[in-house]
């Protein structure tokens, strides 16, 4: 989320999606999808991603903590196609939504901090946008129970699907839902659909938490068991209703930064050592050698 204030795109609209995400609770320890998802994405200019926009970051991070909010968020950077960062919050229902904002906005002193740390970082930055989506179950697989303090990237998929062809794009969902609940059932994802944003209309995000990219390398082998759990009729059919209802799909891969997130105290509690780390130690100063005898 980053400070709902700064949604002001179109009444504060932002999103991307979590796949077992709940930020809507106030100690929230994101155990199930929220049921609304709020995204800011900002892309840095050349040379003004890494440490300069960590520390720009910081300053949004240290005014949500003054304040103690009770809306958490989580900023994760690109590892591929354009440099940016997203910032991810989960809410229960637009209506929450809508409330964040309006107590942020009410809040003077954050709302000032707020305002003073975009001066900085909208000089790092060339360009932000967002949007809005909502959870859908049917195009969701749970798999196993994921704890999001531990996970450290999401893999999201970008499905643009072409007119008409909602009911052909659910029916390929459940293949690959029913097919992995058979071959690999500890596969976890969440499906979002766009309700606002630039993109909206069509459009479904769908993520997949990882551990490590060791995941992804499992990946080739549950892909296997897919297709052998599938068969070649279920195959054929998918390949048909891929052809048939997706107008395009673009697969990005997102870590997550500490020092650009506003994290629950339970994430702190599971993983300090990621979530909370200690400054690193100021050095120390040299000790002049002793001098030789003359």
């Amino acid at each position: 989320m980053k400070a709902p204030v700064r949604f002001t795109l179109f009444s504060v609209c932002a999103a991307a999606a979590l796949s077992v995400a709940s930020s809507y609770a106030q100690d929230n320890e994101f155990s199930q999808p929220p049921k609304v998802l709020v995204i800011f994405r900002e892309y840095t200019k050349p040379g003004k991603s890494g440490s300069l926009h960590e520390k720009s970051e910081s300053a949004f991070v240290k005014a949500m903590v003054a304040a103690k909010w009770s809306v958490n968020y989580i900023g994760m950077e690109s590892q591929s196609g354009p440099n940016r960062t997203l910032f991810v919050t989960g809410y229960e229902s637009f209506a929450a939504w809508e409330k964040d904002n309006a107590n942020q906005a009410k809040n003077a002193a954050l709302s000032a901090a707020n305002d003073r740390a975009w001066v900085t970082d909208g000089d790092l930055l060339a360009s932000t946008d967002g949007s809005a989506l909502a959870f859908r179950p049917d195009i969701s697989h749970p798999g196993s129970d994921i704890e999001l303090a531990n996970i450290r990237y999401f893999d999201i998929s970008v499905f643009k699907i072409k007119p008409g062809k909602g009911r052909e794009w659910v029916e390929l969902n459940k293949i690959y839902i029913d097919g992995y609940t058979k071959a690999a059932p500890e596969v976890n994802w969440a499906g979002y659909e766009s309700m606002y944003g630039a993109n909206n209309g069509g459009e479904f995000l769908i993520i997949q938490p990882l551990k490590s990219l060791s995941e992804v390398d499992k990946g080739f082998t549950d892909s296997k068991k897919f297709s052998d759990a599938v068969g070649e009729a279920g195959m054929k059919r998918l390949h048909e209703l891929e052809a048939s209802c997706i107008e395009s799909v673009q697969e990005n891969l997102f870590h997550f930064n500490p020092k650009m997130s506003y994290p629950s105290e339970h994430f702190k509690t599971v993983d300090a050592g990621f979530w909370a780390p200690k400054p690193a130690a100021a050095p120390k100063p040299a000790v002049a050698a002793p001098a030789k005898p003359q």
